[in-house]
């Protein structure tokens, strides 16, 4: 039974009683994906934590960093707003794009009170706390680095590219994919990693929203060594560019090379793309498309199949045997 709040309805541990019982789920990724992954989770409120890319260097985000330093703020911003569940003047205000305002103009508010914040606070999660705070966000945001760092790529052929803007444009997949300068992870998302009893790749951009996080040394380290279940959620449509030129098996053949080491131990894949053929990863196939379209997972949809499909992941080990399984009907 659900309860029934402001005219929206409201998930209880009898909806999804599996994935209530569990004592925290972290997923990591970049804004669009991950913000869909956690609003789709929210009802377990501080029990998700959401680990945010913070490379980004292209529109208003870029343009702070260049002219004020600091991580980039625009995919903790996206986060943020899909997890606000009851719209307010202060959700409306952070979500604020000026427009015909001189050098203010396509600059989001949210991403200048986040600077701001950040400015005044000690540290920036505190930042992230106190918007959170505002605007009632209950599920854990932190940002994957505190300190700025820049997404480079090197193609095979001599050419570098940096910031992520020129490495999301690239041809051909990176031969060679790192933050420059390395940073640190801040101990909380350490920990969480290591207290969470399922982690969650999200989907999006593989090389600029996802492989990010894993390029942080102590958050690689971390979800190597945790024991929880690793699950990558695929994208609903193939990437444009050249990963999406890619299957899934050579995908993860290459965030090997990238990282070495395998991080992944099962994926759950949309039953819009075909089964792909994968060895020593459980492929689970799920329906997660929004009745509407579009290249988003339908949230109910997407927690539901993790709901049904807990009791097979939480057996997976890793590194695990082959075991590829067809799931219908999410």
């Amino acid at each position: 039974m659900s309860l029934v709040e402001d005219g929206k309805v409201m998930k209880t541990v009898n909806d999804f009683p599996g994935l209530h019982s569990l004592n925290g789920i972290c997923a990591l990724g970049g804004g669009h994906g991950l913000g869909r992954v956690l609003s789709s989770l929210s009802f377990l409120e501080n029990r998700l934590t959401g680990i945010v890319a913070t490379t980004d260097s292209g529109g208003s985000t870029g343009r702070i960093r260049n002219q004020a330093g600091g991580i980039a703020w625009g995919d903790l911003r996206n986060c943020i707003n899909q997890l606000i569940t009851t719209p307010t003047l202060g959700s409306l205000l952070f979500d604020y794009r000026f427009a015909d305002a001189g050098e203010l103009s396509d600059h989001n508010l949210g991403n200048l009170i986040l600077l701001a914040l950040d400015q005044i606070s000690p540290r920036p999660l505190h930042a992230v706390e106190l918007i959170r705070e505002l605007l009632d966000v209950r599920a854990q945001l932190m940002p994957m680095a505190e300190t700025p760092t820049t997404l480079v790529a090197h193609d095979g052929n001599g050419g570098c590219f940096q910031g992520e803007v020129a490495v999301a444009g690239m041809d051909v997949m990176p031969t060679r994919l790192y933050l420059e300068p390395s940073v640190e992870a801040p101990p909380e998302a350490v920990a969480a990693i290591a207290q969470a009893e399922l982690l969650l790749l999200s989907p999006g951009s593989l090389i600029t929203s996802l492989m990010p996080n894993l390029l942080v040394d102590d958050l690689r380290t971390a979800i190597e060594q945790s024991k929880a279940p690793r699950v990558l959620l695929g994208n609903l449509q193939a990437e444009p560019g050249a990963v999406g030129n890619l299957s899934l098996a050579e995908q993860l053949t290459w965030m090997q090379e990238i990282l070495d080491v395998s991080l992944v131990d099962a994926v759950i894949w949309p039953d819009t793309r075909s089964v792909p053929e994968v060895d020593d990863v459980a492929v689970y196939v799920a329906d997660l498309s929004p009745a509407a379209g579009g290249r988003m997972h339908d949230r109910d949809k997407l927690a539901a199949a993790l709901e049904r499909l807990l009791p097979q992941l939480k057996r997976l080990k890793h590194p695990i045997g082959h075991d590829k399984r067809r799931e219908e009907g999410a």
